[in-house]
């Protein structure tokens, strides 16, 4: 597999973007790896799904960034999107305490499904720094080069988007905060919400009330947190 051809399901706006910050030996020596890990083992998410958080949107349209670390690497989890599971998977427990903070922040119900297209649909980039891993062997496919290429993209985001929220959560995550330019974006850094973690600055952190005043300031609107899939809630 060659690099355009690991790439060839980024928007073009994306593509060009990272083509223009990721050295080409990284993209072909990351392609290489991706296709021989999908030879031998099972690869999480699905080719077709590899790259679903940046298909709704282009750079300049995020309105807001969450950072995973790496994708689900159970059965029918994974589908592209950090945190995220298809609709109908059980919630795992991290997003469970995401939307027991969105409740608590915006006094709405907690949503039913763990699907979050309807967030990445309105302008939320749900980033993994990491896009791949291997069948039931978590952070498997880290230090190959998706850290380059994922990290391209929170600059690009950077560059481009007039006015976006980046919310950081956990340490992994706030280690990227230097790749954003904090003159024009709002980060808003927290404990990651693992039931590990969650209670010691994740909850109460307020970040969906905190995203929604400056993106009504910057950008003339918010995110509808509670509509958490596309076709409801």
């Amino acid at each position: 597999m060659t690099s355009a051809g690991l790439f060839d399901r980024l928007p073009p706006g994306w593509r060009s973007g990272l083509n223009a910050l990721v050295p080409t030996e990284v993209l072909q020596s990351l392609a290489a790896f991706v296709q021989e890990e999908r030879r031998q083992h099972t690869v999480f998410p699905p080719e077709e799904c590899c790259f679903a958080a940046f298909e709704p949107l282009q750079p300049d349209a995020v309105k807001a960034v969450i950072l995973g670390q790496d994708p689900y690497h159970d059965d029918f989890q994974a589908h592209g999107l950090a945190f995220s599971v298809p609709d109908g998977v059980k919630i795992p427990p991290s997003l469970r305490n995401i939307y027991k903070e969105l409740a608590d922040d915006l006094g709405c119900p907690a949503p039913q499904s763990g699907s979050l297209t309807g967030w990445a649909s309105q302008g939320v980039l749900l980033l993994n720094t990491v896009l791949t891993v291997r069948a039931h062997q978590a952070n498997s496919h880290q230090k190959h080069g998706w850290e380059t290429v994922t990290d391209a993209a929170i600059r690009l985001v950077s560059a481009e988007s007039p006015g976006a929220v980046f919310l950081l959560w956990g340490t992994p995550a706030q280690k990227k905060r230097p790749l954003i330019d904090e003159n024009k974006h709002l980060v808003l850094a927290a404990a990651h919400p693992s039931p590990l973690s969650a209670y010691r600055g994740f909850f109460g952190s307020r970040p969906f009330s905190q995203a929604n005043a400056w993106l009504a300031a910057h950008r003339g609107g918010g995110i509808d947190w509670q509509r958490t899939t596309t076709g409801g809630r």
